[in-house]
């Protein structure tokens, strides 16, 4: 499996099926009104966590890929895929509405995509649906979702073995989020190296060590 980071919450995974074929997924493309550049995306599976314009630009994802928009349960070529409502806001959506957390399943390994989780902490009925998660992605930039402190609350309920923060502040970003050295600070993480992407596959989960993993955009 491959996790490539655009910045904001836009992924791209490229994961093999048990047929040896390639499926990609995008996961929140965002418009260019944010003053990062839209990177020429395609995909199998189109994944929109909610309808704002930082994560919602359908049309910068071509190859007709199968759109989810919400919650529910999916199988698209090989890969498992489960929407699960939450709340972009600590006030039950009515700040800032509702959004979409995915779990992705493929090549043996569950991911999480926490979109932009505003809730301080996640309910049983949401944990039971996530059930065991090897990779997770989290927002750490706090303004529109949770904070650094917050992000370490929902990583202590959910236990992944490798953390991806995301939607934190990056160079020509026009929203004013946190930076990730605040995440990684109370993590008493002082420096560490930035990946143009991971490249892992289940054996490489060590089910004694959970690691932080930091994407450049």
């Amino acid at each position: 499996m491959k996790i490539i980071w655009h910045g904001q919450s836009c992924f791209q995974i490229v994961a093999q099926t048990k047929k040896s074929k390639e499926v990609t997924i995008v996961i929140d493309p965002f418009s260019e009104g944010i003053g990062l550049r839209v990177p020429k995306l395609q995909a199998d599976i189109l994944l929109i966590t909610h309808n704002h314009r930082d994560h919602n630009n359908v049309k910068a994802v071509s190859g007709n890929p199968f759109l989810i928009e919400g919650s529910g349960e999916y199988e698209i070529k090989g890969v498992f895929i489960q929407g699960i409502l939450a709340f972009h806001d600590a006030s039950l959506g009515r700040e800032r509405g509702e959004v979409t957390i995915y779990t992705i399943s493929a090549e043996g390994m569950s991911v999480c995509h926490l979109g932009d989780l505003g809730q301080k902490e996640l309910t049983a009925d949401q944990l039971e649906k996530i059930g065991n998660i090897d990779i997770l992605m989290i927002p750490t930039g706090g303004l529109y979702t949770i904070s650094a402190k917050e992000a370490l609350k929902i990583m202590a309920q959910i236990e992944p073995k490798i953390t991806i923060p995301m939607h934190y502040q990056v160079p020509r970003l026009n929203l004013k989020l946190e930076k990730i050295d605040k995440f990684l600070k109370m993590l008493s993480i002082r420096s560490v190296e930035s990946l143009a992407k991971l490249s892992i596959k289940k054996r490489d989960l060590s089910p004694e060590e959970a690691k932080i993993i930091v994407l450049k955009p």
